[in-house]
Protein backbone atom coordinates (compact mmCIF):
# COMPACT_ATOMS: atom_id res chain seq x y z
CA UNK A 1 0.00 0.00 0.00
CA UNK A 2 3.25 2.32 0.33
CA UNK A 3 4.20 1.84 -2.97
CA UNK A 4 0.43 2.52 -4.26
CA UNK A 5 0.27 5.80 -2.21
CA UNK A 6 3.60 6.88 -3.39
CA UNK A 7 2.66 6.27 -7.19
CA UNK A 8 -0.77 8.09 -6.38
CA UNK A 9 1.24 10.99 -5.01
CA UNK A 10 3.45 11.21 -7.83
CA UNK A 11 0.80 10.96 -10.40
CA UNK A 12 -1.61 13.84 -8.88
CA UNK A 13 1.73 16.07 -8.90
CA UNK A 14 2.10 15.58 -12.34
CA UNK A 15 -1.53 16.25 -13.16
CA UNK A 16 -1.45 19.45 -11.41
CA UNK A 17 1.51 20.78 -13.17
CA UNK A 18 0.58 19.52 -16.48
CA UNK A 19 -2.71 21.88 -15.67
CA UNK A 20 -0.74 24.88 -14.73
CA UNK A 21 -0.10 26.64 -18.14
CA UNK A 22 -3.99 25.79 -18.93
CA UNK A 23 -4.56 27.61 -15.37
CA UNK A 24 -2.64 30.62 -16.06
CA UNK A 25 -4.90 31.64 -18.56
CA UNK A 26 -7.82 33.89 -18.31
CA UNK A 27 -11.38 31.55 -16.86
CA UNK A 28 -14.25 34.11 -16.72
CA UNK A 29 -15.96 33.79 -13.46
CA UNK A 30 -19.47 33.10 -15.24
CA UNK A 31 -18.34 30.07 -16.32
CA UNK A 32 -17.62 28.36 -12.97
CA UNK A 33 -20.61 26.53 -11.21
CA UNK A 34 -21.55 24.31 -8.67
CA UNK A 35 -22.88 20.78 -7.98
CA UNK A 36 -24.22 18.80 -5.37
CA UNK A 37 -24.03 14.76 -5.72
CA UNK A 38 -25.17 11.41 -3.78
CA UNK A 39 -22.64 8.46 -3.83
CA UNK A 40 -23.32 4.91 -3.25
CA UNK A 41 -20.27 3.08 -3.07
CA UNK A 42 -19.16 -0.62 -1.93
CA UNK A 43 -16.68 -0.01 1.06
CA UNK A 44 -13.28 -2.67 1.90
CA UNK A 45 -10.71 -2.53 4.55
CA UNK A 46 -6.70 -3.35 4.34
CA UNK A 47 -5.57 -4.17 7.96
CA UNK A 48 -4.85 -7.04 10.21
CA UNK A 49 -7.68 -8.63 9.76
CA UNK A 50 -6.87 -9.96 6.23
CA UNK A 51 -4.33 -12.06 5.03
CA UNK A 52 -1.88 -9.29 3.96
CA UNK A 53 -2.92 -5.52 4.11
CA UNK A 54 -2.81 -4.90 0.29
CA UNK A 55 -5.22 -5.52 -2.77
CA UNK A 56 -4.81 -9.21 -2.85
CA UNK A 57 -6.28 -9.55 0.47
CA UNK A 58 -9.69 -8.11 -0.49
CA UNK A 59 -12.72 -10.49 0.18
CA UNK A 60 -15.86 -9.88 -1.22
CA UNK A 61 -17.14 -11.41 1.72
CA UNK A 62 -16.61 -8.53 4.09
CA UNK A 63 -17.65 -5.78 1.13
CA UNK A 64 -20.14 -3.60 2.64
CA UNK A 65 -22.42 -0.35 1.50
CA UNK A 66 -20.96 3.10 1.99
CA UNK A 67 -23.20 6.33 1.45
CA UNK A 68 -22.16 9.61 0.75
CA UNK A 69 -23.72 13.26 -0.42
CA UNK A 70 -21.30 16.10 -1.69
CA UNK A 71 -20.83 19.55 -2.73
CA UNK A 72 -18.36 20.67 -5.52
CA UNK A 73 -17.05 24.24 -6.56
CA UNK A 74 -15.36 23.92 -10.28
CA UNK A 75 -12.75 27.49 -10.24
CA UNK A 76 -10.49 26.96 -13.54
CA UNK A 77 -11.05 24.89 -16.78
CA UNK A 78 -9.31 21.59 -15.27
CA UNK A 79 -9.79 21.91 -11.21
CA UNK A 80 -12.77 21.77 -9.35
CA UNK A 81 -12.73 21.32 -4.87
CA UNK A 82 -15.39 19.12 -3.10
CA UNK A 83 -16.64 18.69 0.18
CA UNK A 84 -18.11 15.68 1.22
CA UNK A 85 -19.65 13.60 4.20
CA UNK A 86 -19.80 9.92 4.17
CA UNK A 87 -20.78 6.68 6.56
CA UNK A 88 -19.41 3.74 5.79
CA UNK A 89 -19.01 0.17 7.55
CA UNK A 90 -15.86 -1.92 7.33
CA UNK A 91 -15.33 -5.28 8.54
CA UNK A 92 -13.20 -8.02 8.84
CA UNK A 93 -12.89 -11.68 10.39
CA UNK A 94 -10.21 -14.46 10.51
CA UNK A 95 -12.36 -17.23 10.10
CA UNK A 96 -13.46 -15.85 6.64
CA UNK A 97 -10.72 -13.68 5.43
CA UNK A 98 -8.24 -16.80 6.01
CA UNK A 99 -8.65 -20.74 5.62
CA UNK A 100 -6.87 -23.29 7.49
CA UNK A 101 -6.17 -25.03 4.29
CA UNK A 102 -4.20 -22.24 2.83
CA UNK A 103 -0.47 -22.63 4.79
CA UNK A 104 0.45 -18.79 4.79
CA UNK A 105 -2.91 -17.59 6.45
CA UNK A 106 -3.22 -20.48 8.78
CA UNK A 107 -1.95 -18.50 11.32
CA UNK A 108 -4.94 -15.69 11.33
CA UNK A 109 -7.29 -18.70 11.12
CA UNK A 110 -6.00 -19.79 14.37
CA UNK A 111 -6.21 -16.05 15.87
CA UNK A 112 -9.81 -15.91 14.98
CA UNK A 113 -10.43 -12.05 15.88
CA UNK A 114 -12.93 -10.17 14.25
CA UNK A 115 -14.88 -6.88 14.01
CA UNK A 116 -16.91 -4.32 12.59
CA UNK A 117 -16.34 -0.53 12.30
CA UNK A 118 -18.64 2.51 11.55
CA UNK A 119 -16.52 5.27 10.33
CA UNK A 120 -18.54 8.79 9.47
CA UNK A 121 -16.25 10.81 7.00
CA UNK A 122 -15.83 14.52 6.56
CA UNK A 123 -13.52 15.38 3.64
CA UNK A 124 -12.43 18.11 1.41
CA UNK A 125 -10.39 17.11 -1.88
CA UNK A 126 -9.14 18.56 -4.48
CA UNK A 127 -9.67 17.14 -8.73
CA UNK A 128 -8.14 17.32 -12.05
CA UNK A 129 -9.33 16.65 -14.40
CA UNK A 130 -7.48 15.33 -17.23
CA UNK A 131 -10.06 17.28 -20.54
CA UNK A 132 -10.65 21.05 -19.46
CA UNK A 133 -13.00 22.34 -19.95
CA UNK A 134 -13.08 26.33 -20.45
CA UNK A 135 -16.74 26.72 -21.57
CA UNK A 136 -19.74 26.73 -19.68
CA UNK A 137 -21.38 23.96 -18.16
CA UNK A 138 -23.98 23.39 -21.08
CA UNK A 139 -20.75 22.76 -23.35
CA UNK A 140 -18.84 20.60 -20.93
CA UNK A 141 -16.98 17.61 -22.36
CA UNK A 142 -19.44 14.26 -22.35
CA UNK A 143 -16.85 12.26 -20.69
CA UNK A 144 -13.82 12.86 -18.36
CA UNK A 145 -11.34 10.88 -16.07
CA UNK A 146 -9.81 12.61 -13.22
CA UNK A 147 -7.48 11.94 -10.32
CA UNK A 148 -8.00 13.81 -6.69
CA UNK A 149 -6.42 13.88 -3.24
CA UNK A 150 -6.80 16.03 -0.01
CA UNK A 151 -7.81 15.60 3.63
CA UNK A 152 -10.60 13.99 5.90
CA UNK A 153 -11.34 13.53 9.26
CA UNK A 154 -13.17 10.48 10.28
CA UNK A 155 -14.67 8.76 13.80
CA UNK A 156 -14.82 5.31 14.19
CA UNK A 157 -15.82 2.52 16.64
CA UNK A 158 -14.59 -0.87 16.29
CA UNK A 159 -17.01 -3.65 17.87
CA UNK A 160 -16.75 -7.49 18.17
CA UNK A 161 -19.78 -10.13 18.43
CA UNK A 162 -19.55 -12.44 21.29
CA UNK A 163 -22.14 -15.15 21.89
CA UNK A 164 -19.88 -17.74 23.66
CA UNK A 165 -21.90 -17.27 27.05
CA UNK A 166 -18.89 -15.99 29.52
CA UNK A 167 -20.42 -12.09 28.82
CA UNK A 168 -23.38 -11.25 27.51
CA UNK A 169 -24.39 -11.78 24.28
CA UNK A 170 -23.88 -8.73 21.65
CA UNK A 171 -22.03 -6.10 20.09
CA UNK A 172 -18.82 -4.69 22.22
CA UNK A 173 -17.20 -1.26 21.65
CA UNK A 174 -13.38 -2.36 21.56
CA UNK A 175 -11.51 0.64 22.23
CA UNK A 176 -12.95 1.38 26.08
CA UNK A 177 -11.89 -2.09 26.58
CA UNK A 178 -8.12 -1.52 25.82
CA UNK A 179 -7.62 -4.91 24.32
CA UNK A 180 -3.90 -4.75 23.74
CA UNK A 181 -3.15 -3.44 27.35
CA UNK A 182 -3.84 0.11 26.82
CA UNK A 183 -5.75 0.89 30.12
CA UNK A 184 -3.38 -1.88 32.48
CA UNK A 185 -1.15 -0.81 35.13
CA UNK A 186 2.58 -1.48 34.06
CA UNK A 187 5.41 -0.72 31.26
CA UNK A 188 5.43 -1.94 27.55
CA UNK A 189 1.43 -1.32 26.61
CA UNK A 190 0.11 1.04 24.35
CA UNK A 191 -1.47 3.96 25.14
CA UNK A 192 -5.37 4.44 24.18
CA UNK A 193 -6.06 5.05 20.89
CA UNK A 194 -8.29 8.16 19.75
CA UNK A 195 -11.88 7.40 17.76
CA UNK A 196 -11.01 10.63 15.95
CA UNK A 197 -8.46 10.16 13.04
CA UNK A 198 -6.90 11.74 10.00
CA UNK A 199 -6.77 10.39 6.66
CA UNK A 200 -5.68 11.35 3.22
CA UNK A 201 -8.16 10.42 0.24
CA UNK A 202 -6.18 10.07 -2.89
CA UNK A 203 -8.39 8.45 -5.95
CA UNK A 204 -9.62 8.67 -9.81
CA UNK A 205 -12.91 8.55 -11.19
CA UNK A 206 -14.61 8.93 -14.46
CA UNK A 207 -17.50 11.42 -15.40
CA UNK A 208 -20.14 10.86 -18.06
CA UNK A 209 -22.52 13.57 -18.85
CA UNK A 210 -25.96 12.30 -19.18
CA UNK A 211 -28.19 15.76 -19.95
CA UNK A 212 -27.23 19.58 -19.54
CA UNK A 213 -27.85 19.20 -15.77
CA UNK A 214 -27.01 15.53 -14.95
CA UNK A 215 -23.47 13.48 -14.39
CA UNK A 216 -22.94 9.97 -13.16
CA UNK A 217 -19.52 9.24 -12.43
CA UNK A 218 -17.33 6.10 -11.20
CA UNK A 219 -14.88 6.54 -8.52
CA UNK A 220 -12.48 4.59 -6.80
CA UNK A 221 -10.93 6.13 -3.33
CA UNK A 222 -8.34 5.15 -1.23
CA UNK A 223 -8.17 6.62 2.64
CA UNK A 224 -4.60 6.52 3.82
CA UNK A 225 -5.26 7.05 7.70
CA UNK A 226 -2.50 7.17 10.56
CA UNK A 227 -3.78 4.35 13.22
CA UNK A 228 -3.44 0.46 13.32
CA UNK A 229 -6.71 0.58 14.99
CA UNK A 230 -9.46 0.62 12.68
CA UNK A 231 -9.54 -3.21 13.62
CA UNK A 232 -8.33 -2.61 16.98
CA UNK A 233 -5.30 -5.25 16.46
CA UNK A 234 -2.26 -3.85 16.02
CA UNK A 235 0.62 -4.92 18.44
CA UNK A 236 1.40 -7.58 21.04
CA UNK A 237 -1.19 -9.51 23.35
CA UNK A 238 -1.61 -8.12 26.85
CA UNK A 239 -1.40 -10.21 30.12
CA UNK A 240 -4.82 -10.89 30.62
CA UNK A 241 -4.82 -10.57 34.29
CA UNK A 242 -3.74 -7.00 33.62
CA UNK A 243 -6.96 -6.14 31.85
CA UNK A 244 -9.34 -4.01 33.35
CA UNK A 245 -12.70 -5.99 33.18
CA UNK A 246 -13.69 -9.59 32.34
CA UNK A 247 -15.13 -8.24 28.43
CA UNK A 248 -11.51 -7.16 28.08
CA UNK A 249 -9.85 -10.14 28.85
CA UNK A 250 -12.19 -12.76 26.82
CA UNK A 251 -12.07 -10.64 23.40
CA UNK A 252 -8.78 -10.03 23.56
CA UNK A 253 -8.05 -13.69 22.36
CA UNK A 254 -10.45 -15.58 20.02
CA UNK A 255 -8.07 -18.23 19.51
CA UNK A 256 -9.67 -21.49 21.49
CA UNK A 257 -12.68 -20.82 19.54
CA UNK A 258 -10.88 -21.61 16.00
CA UNK A 259 -10.89 -24.98 16.46
CA UNK A 260 -7.42 -25.55 16.55
CA UNK A 261 -5.12 -27.41 19.96
CA UNK A 262 -4.53 -28.50 21.91
CA UNK A 263 -5.68 -25.68 23.55
CA UNK A 264 -3.78 -24.35 26.92
CA UNK A 265 -6.00 -23.26 29.80
CA UNK A 266 -4.69 -20.04 31.50
CA UNK A 267 -5.65 -18.62 34.40
CA UNK A 268 -8.93 -19.80 33.51
CA UNK A 269 -9.16 -18.64 29.98
CA UNK A 270 -8.22 -21.14 27.39
CA UNK A 271 -6.45 -20.22 24.36
CA UNK A 272 -4.15 -22.46 22.12
CA UNK A 273 -0.17 -22.24 21.65
CA UNK A 274 1.70 -19.08 20.57
CA UNK A 275 -1.47 -16.81 20.83
CA UNK A 276 -3.19 -15.09 24.03
CA UNK A 277 0.22 -14.55 26.36
CA UNK A 278 1.76 -11.45 26.61
CA UNK A 279 4.28 -10.68 24.13
CA UNK A 280 2.41 -12.72 21.34
CA UNK A 281 1.94 -11.27 18.07
CA UNK A 282 -1.48 -9.96 17.56
CA UNK A 283 -1.19 -7.67 14.69
CA UNK A 284 1.87 -6.41 12.63
CA UNK A 285 2.30 -2.43 14.17
CA UNK A 286 4.84 -1.62 10.90
CA UNK A 287 1.68 -0.94 8.59
CA UNK A 288 -1.17 1.28 9.58
CA UNK A 289 -4.63 0.75 8.40
CA UNK A 290 -6.52 1.40 4.84
CA UNK A 291 -10.14 1.62 3.60
CA UNK A 292 -11.48 1.72 0.31
CA UNK A 293 -14.36 2.90 -1.52
CA UNK A 294 -15.55 2.10 -5.05
CA UNK A 295 -19.09 2.93 -5.98
CA UNK A 296 -20.85 5.61 -8.61
CA UNK A 297 -21.94 9.06 -7.72
CA UNK A 298 -25.18 11.19 -9.36
CA UNK A 299 -24.43 14.70 -9.38
CA UNK A 300 -27.15 17.52 -10.08
CA UNK A 301 -25.49 20.59 -11.81
CA UNK A 302 -26.83 23.98 -10.13
CA UNK A 303 -27.90 26.93 -12.28
CA UNK A 304 -25.44 29.85 -12.23
CA UNK A 305 -26.33 32.93 -10.45
CA UNK A 306 -26.10 35.45 -13.43
CA UNK A 307 -25.73 39.37 -12.00
CA UNK A 308 -27.12 41.56 -14.51
CA UNK A 309 -25.38 44.91 -14.94
CA UNK A 310 -25.14 48.31 -12.79
CA UNK A 311 -27.01 50.76 -13.26
CA UNK A 312 -26.49 54.57 -12.08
Amino acid sequence: MKNVFSAFLILVTLSIAFSQDAEAQRFRTRNRYNSVGVSLNAMNYFGDVTPEADFTSLRLKSTRPSLAVSYTRRFFPRISARGSFSWGRITGDDAKSASPDEEENAPRFKRNLSFRNDIKELSVVGIVDLFENRRSYLRRPDFTPYVFGGVAVLHHNPKAYYDGGKIATGWYELQPLGTEGQYADGDGYPEPYSRVQFAIPLGIGARYRIDKRWDIALEIGWRKTFTDYLDDVSGTYANKADLKSEEARILSDRSAESGFGPIVNDGGYPRINGYGRKGDQRGDITDDDWYITTGVTLSYILRPVRRGPKFR
